[in-house]
């Protein structure tokens, strides 16, 4: 009898997670989504991860059984280890950015809008997109602020994963364009506003769904965004808009694909890495050794806040015809050998697991916290110097093995079964580092 109550638990607890589904598409009941004080919004980025996943893999299903694609397995872990980077930090500061909001609707706002009025909460949707589109156009046409976004872009794919691809920064340095609706939007409005209007963003990237018929003239869909994401001359800074595409409508930013020229996808200049913390830095590196170079202080900050296609003599945003005009494009896809693949994935698990234990109640402690995320953190910057087949990648997982052996079985010190299982698998792992270290250097010695 406690096995079957156990088992209804269990249902209704999974009917319970899929029935937030409908957030991914902005469906949500206004009244229920109403707070008076924004320490009650809930975390609906939580809510929603499980249906979201359920999509993932339903649409590599579907590519799969076409044949449309073809599944990248070093670029999907990539976008998964940059979602892993972006949410710890967010579970970890706890809406920390929201802090400035909060305190210009305390002390300056000009209008008092009821906080229990459904006006209230349509004016908010539309206010907070009306920013979004600002903040997405800033992030690409102000070059420190695209530095941070480019993150999003670095995948030469398009498909659901890359909505996970985010920069760990991008949320502090663009936060500043919603500031304006403190004066007269509650905060409790715009914490929940500005989480459904970012997960909308997620189930557009995808190339399975062509055409929406009207809602394409209001909202921004799949169709739309494909072309954001192209690093064809012509998709360069088109088509900014979150939910509505009405604002690139009105303000001639809007882009449709062009008859007979494939979307190239990805960054005017590729990367070439799959190395996370590389791809969320290597641009800002870039950036300031761009402006180190310029010759007086005008054009060193030029470099900072005007466009990224910018050069001294050029208008703000650059001109086409300086831009580099992609036609086509060869995959960066080093391969690797199936057991480090099955290494990859068990790697990932357990890095799925530490990041899991955020959402718990251990969460509390911070030390805890950060102990998770810096494990994580070092395991996804290995596991990508794996998928860029790193010369000495076998002498850091060897390390890394080592040290997170050492640090689950006598810092964390804990009985728990799982980490046990962790424990082991860390030395097996070490065993398999120093044979292959071995062998490597024998054929090495062979060669010679």
């Amino acid at each position: 009898m406690n096995e079957t109550c156990d088992e209804l638990v269990d249902h209704n607890y999974m009917l319970e997670k899929f029935k937030h589904a409908g957030k991914l598409w902005y469906i949500v009941d206004p009244y229920e989504t109403t707070f008076e004080n924004y320490q009650d919004v809930p975390d609906y980025h939580k809510q929603i991860w499980l249906s979201f996943f359920v999509l993932i893999i339903l649409e590599q299903v579907i590519l799969f059984s076409k044949k449309k694609s073809t599944f990248r397995f070093n670029d999907h872990f990539t976008s998964l280890s940059h979602w892993i980077l972006q949410e710890s930090s967010r579970l970890c500061l706890r809406g920390a950015e929201y802090y400035t909001y909060i305190k210009i609707y305390e002390n300056y706002r000009i209008i008092n809008l009821p906080w229990n009025s459904i006006c209230t909460w349509y004016i908010t949707a539309l206010g907070v997109d009306f920013c979004y589109y600002w903040v997405h156009r800033a992030n690409h046409e102000v070059h420190f602020l695209w530095s941070q976004h480019q993150v999003h872009h670095s995948s030469e794919e398009f498909n659901l994963v890359v909505g996970l691809r985010q920069s760990v920064l991008q949320q502090w340095c663009s936060f500043m364009f919603y500031l304006p609706l403190a004066v007269f939007i509650p905060p409790s409005h715009f914490v929940a506003h500005h989480q459904f209007n970012l997960i909308y963003q997620l189930w557009i990237h995808t190339t399975l769904i062509d055409d929406l018929g009207l809602l394409e003239f209001v909202l921004n869909t799949p169709k739309h965004h494909r072309i954001h994401h192209g690093c064809n001359l012509y998709c360069l800074d088109k088509n900014y808009g979150g939910v509505l595409i009405i604002w690139d409508r009105l303000f001639g930013t809007f882009q449709e694909k062009l008859p007979n020229q494939d979307i190239i996808y990805g960054l005017v200049v590729s990367a070439r890495k799959f190395n996370p913390i590389y791809l969320q830095t290597f641009y800002t590196r870039a950036m300031i050794n761009q402006s180190i170079k310029m010759k007086t202080m005008s054009d060193k900050i030029g470099v900072l806040w005007k466009g990224p296609s910018w050069l001294p003599g050029l208008p703000r945003l650059g001109l086409d015809e300086f831009k580099v005009n992609v036609t086509s494009r060869s995959i960066y896809d080093p391969q690797l050998p199936i057991w480090q693949k099955i290494y990859i994935i068990i790697h990932f698990v357990i890095v799925f697991y530490f990041h899991y234990q955020l959402y718990q109640a251990k969460q509390n402690c911070k030390l805890f916290n950060s102990s998770l995320v810096i494990n994580n953190v070092i395991t996804l910057t290995t596991i990508g110097l794996l998928f860029d087949k790193f010369k000495y990648a076998s002498v850091v997982e060897l390390f890394r093995c080592s040290m997170q052996f050492i640090f689950i079985k006598y810092y964390l010190n804990n009985d728990n079964t799982t980490y046990e299982l962790i424990c082991s698998v860390y030395l097996i792992c070490c065993c398999l580092w120093i044979m292959e270290i071995i062998y490597n250097a024998t054929t090495s010695i062979r060669r010679l």
